[in-house]
């Protein structure tokens, strides 16, 4: 334990500007952490190999400690409530009631809310620190945040070999016993509506409810972007029946390893393959056709930017596509309805979208640099 600890504590001084103290205190925990979970882990003491695996952890409790400290408090936090909510997304709406995506949002806001206070009671409790603690410094504040992404995605055992992610089961359960007027208070709370008293929510309760709205910081634009486009590709699964992909792509968010995902979801590995094409078929179809302009701005690949290619990828990209296809580019920059560009060019709907959908299919080729053999060797 002395030799993990020294390897946190002078790590920590040298990658933060926190105080030697402070340091020194972090550097104990994750040491402590990392000595206990070596130590009750069966498999790990079996391995015959528990100092390379205290190391292993060492270094990967660091990293993310230090990933949250190099965001900063505020995008810490946003990146946090970002990772959370897009693992919860689809457990968090009562399965009784069709809820808005607004309204989804809200019990994401309030469910996650009651969860950073378990995480923070939970890290008091395993870290041995008093009832009161709160982390003031931002090396403290990182150290909290990367442990409740680590205590939310622990795995519990289920009957029948099975086992499921802490949040996702606090998460069914907080879905489970929501009422049907909650949703309706909630909203109400967001209008600053209370005309009946007599509800579930009393006066009170609102006026907490709307002063954490309030209280809460807004997010960056690319913030914002990213989840509406996480939360409308899985809706757009869901949609389709394909809500296993749905659940791959909520594991693949999460950046679990091929065999982690086919031992959870229970596929084997061509299985596994199988649903991954599957996925990427639905996913280029969102991207390039369903919801192209909110995928491409979040991308800061949108018309305003010449989709996202570079001054010598938009003259080939040009020079590559036809008249017709110059013709639809053209009208589409203009912000023409489909319709108004069918009829412009003499075509259905239809053939506007599936040339559209080509022409974007192009771009995305050329801007990640997968382009025809003859474009190479001409570049070359």
């Amino acid at each position: 334990m002395e030799a993990i600890f020294q390897l946190l504590f002078s790590e920590l001084e040298l990658s933060t500007n926190a105080s030697e103290r402070n340091c020194r205190d972090v550097a104990e925990r994750l040491a402590k952490e990392v000595s206990r979970i070596c130590f009750e882990s069966k498999r790990i003491q079996a391995s015959g190999e528990v100092e390379s695996w205290s190391i292993a952890l060492a270094r990967h409790r660091l990293k993310q400690c230090l990933h949250y400290y190099e965001l900063g408090s505020r995008r810490g936090r946003i990146e946090l409530h970002s990772t959370l909510s897009a693992v919860i997304y689809r457990y968090i709406s009562p399965a009784q009631v069709q809820s808005s995506y607004q309204a989804r949002l809200t019990l994401i806001e309030d469910f996650l809310q009651g969860f950073y206070m378990e995480a923070l009671n939970a890290f008091r409790r395993e870290a041995q620190l008093p009832p009161t603690y709160r982390p003031k410094t931002l090396l403290e504040l990182s150290e909290y945040m990367a442990f409740t992404e680590r205590y939310g995605k622990r795995r519990i055992p289920l009957p029948g070999h099975r086992s499921q992610q802490l949040i996702i089961l606090r998460a069914q359960t907080f879905s489970q016993q929501q009422p049907l007027e909650t949703l309706v208070d909630i909203e109400r709370a967001a209008e600053g509506t209370t005309q009946e008293s007599d509800h579930a929510w009393g006066a009170a309760s609102m006026q907490q409810v709307r002063e954490q709205m309030v209280a809460q910081e807004p997010e960056p634009a690319e913030d914002t972007l990213r989840s509406k486009v996480i939360a409308e590709l899985i809706a757009y699964l869901e949609e389709r029946k394909q809500n296993d992909c749905a659940d791959y792509f909520t594991l693949r968010l999460q950046d679990l390893p091929a065999s982690e995902i086919e031992s959870i979801l229970g596929l084997t590995p061509r299985q596994r393959d199988y649903l991954q094409q599957r996925f990427k078929y639905h996913l280029i179809r969102f991207a390039l056709s369903h919801r192209w302009e909110l995928v491409h701005q979040w991308l800061e690949a949108d018309l305003e930017r010449n989709l996202g290619l570079t001054p010598h990828q938009w003259e080939t990209f040009q020079a590559q596509i036809e008249p017709q296809q110059v013709k639809l580019l053209e009208l589409k920059q203009k912000r023409l309805s489909d319709s108004a560009i069918a009829q412009s060019l003499g075509c259905s709907v239809t053939q506007v979208q599936k040339q559209w959908f080509k022409l974007l299919e192009q771009a995305w080729s050329i801007r990640n640099c997968v382009v025809s053999g003859a474009s190479r060797s001409g570049d070359e």
